[in-house]
């Protein structure tokens, strides 16, 4: 069976993105999720000094060994100011230290979404160009503008969006099976 990992890139425990993975796990049949939740690998902040000092982090060694068992990964980013959540930044930098191919040259559906009319978008624009150096193969990226206009009940609302992120999971499931 394959195992998807799945990583909402926030550590709130009210994370509409991790919202959104729930509601497109939903959709997958036949594989293993694997969710990570970030909250669970507390890190310091990578610095040469401290790594040096101390080496690498059991909880990133951890990670590290359950990442080598993936298939794919399916990731919502939290945008911060334009950017990766500083938590979800410091584990990947952690992770690099381990393996710089973090994401194991397996495919990925990378998604956002925010309260805001763009939805992540730039946070997509900047893992999509990035996370190929750092081995991923990313199928697609969805994004989910306007959470809470368009997120209710457990579900995407509108018609539209609720297609494209079912075509990209296809794909992604697609990519994933061969």
């Amino acid at each position: 069976m394959k195992k998807i990992i799945t990583i909402a890139g926030s550590n709130s425990q009210n994370s509409i993105n991790k919202t959104l993975l729930t509601y497109t796990v939903s959709f997958l049949e036949n594989v293993e999720i694997i969710p990570i939740d970030l909250n669970n690998y507390v890190l310091p902040i990578y610095g040469v000094d401290f790594e040096t000092e101390n080496g690498i982090p059991p909880a990133v060694k951890k990670l590290d060994r359950i990442f080598d068992t993936a298939d794919g990964f399916l990731i919502s980013l939290a945008e911060h100011n334009g950017s990766y959540a500083a938590v979800f930044k410091n584990t990947i930098d952690w992770l690099s230290r381990s393996n710089m191919k973090v994401w194991r040259e397996k495919p990925m559906l990378l998604m956002a979404t925010s309260p805001g009319a763009r939805g992540g978008a730039t946070v997509l624009e900047s893992a999509r160009g990035y996370f190929p150096f750092m081995g991923a193969k990313v199928t697609d990226t969805f994004s989910l503008p306007s959470f809470y206009e368009h997120f209710m009940d457990g579900k995407i609302t509108d018609e539209n969006l609720k297609e494209d992120i079912r075509s990209k999971l296809n794909r992604f499931k697609v990519t994933i099976q061969s």
